[in-house]
């Protein structure tokens, strides 16, 4: 870990949030200390010297500590990096809400197996718009959710680190790839959006530092219109 590093290139302590100069000196190849944070005198970060599957088992549990360590620590939110990270997280999520939308949509398009190769693309080409026009929809509630329901004062960059955290912590998404190889009821879809949105809650917490009610205000509102925007042609056909 380098230092002199910037306020915003700082990492921050897992326990207290609070910015340190570093996480770890290193002496040698595999030889390194833990540093301490001078506020709440804990190691800062002890997630450094664990397994990959240990700190997801905590991201799973939505424990504040490793979800610090993910996105201070690790993905460097707020810093330089976090623009090439958000732009690359914006289009997974698009994608991913793309193939839920898809499987949403499966029971009903299974009743027609005889559909021209025009129809499938109409088809693609329509849950690619709907899970586009969803995420625009979710994206500008969320952060006017934040300007207006959290009082968070306007700053492009903060906002950029809301929005990426937010995105990030969607992460639970990448469960639905595994319908390509299993099977699971339609309700499992319900049960990985529950996930996403507690986890959603968690990371806004973490990056605004607000109370619990307001960032669970800010999400649901936001996941609501999502699924609304979503639901919308499906009704007015």
């Amino acid at each position: 870990m380098e230092d002199g590093k910037t306020e915003g290139e700082a990492p921050r302590c897992v326990g207290c949030g609070r910015r340190v100069k570093t996480l770890f000196v290193q002496y040698s190849p595999g030889n390194i200390r833990l540093m301490k944070c001078d506020n709440c005198k804990a190691v800062a970060d002890p997630y450094i010297e664990c397994e990959f599957m240990i700190i997801l088992i905590d991201l799973i549990l939505h424990k504040t500590r490793a979800y610090r360590h993910l996105l201070f620590n690790k993905m460097h939110i707020g810093s330089s990096l976090d623009k090439g990270i958000l732009y690359q997280s914006i289009l997974v999520h698009i994608i991913l809400d793309a193939f839920r939308i898809s499987v949403s949509k499966g029971n009903t398009a299974d009743r027609n197996s005889s559909r021209s190769t025009l129809s499938t693309i109409f088809n693609c080409s329509e849950v690619l718009g709907d899970a586009l026009l969803g995420n625009i929809i979710f994206m500008a509630i969320l952060l006017l959710g934040v300007r207006y329901i959290l009082k968070l004062s306007f700053n492009i960059m903060r906002y950029r680190e809301v929005l990426s955290a937010v995105i990030i912590s969607s992460y639970f998404k990448l469960f639905l790839l595994t319908m390509m190889v299993w099977e699971f009821p339609s309700s499992a879809i319900f049960i990985v959006e529950i996930f996403v949105l507690s986890s959603n809650v968690v990371a806004l917490r973490v990056m605004t530092q607000f109370p619990k009610a307001h960032c669970v205000g800010v999400c649901l509102a936001a996941h609501a219109a999502k699924h609304l925007t979503e639901r919308w042609p499906l009704w007015t056909t």
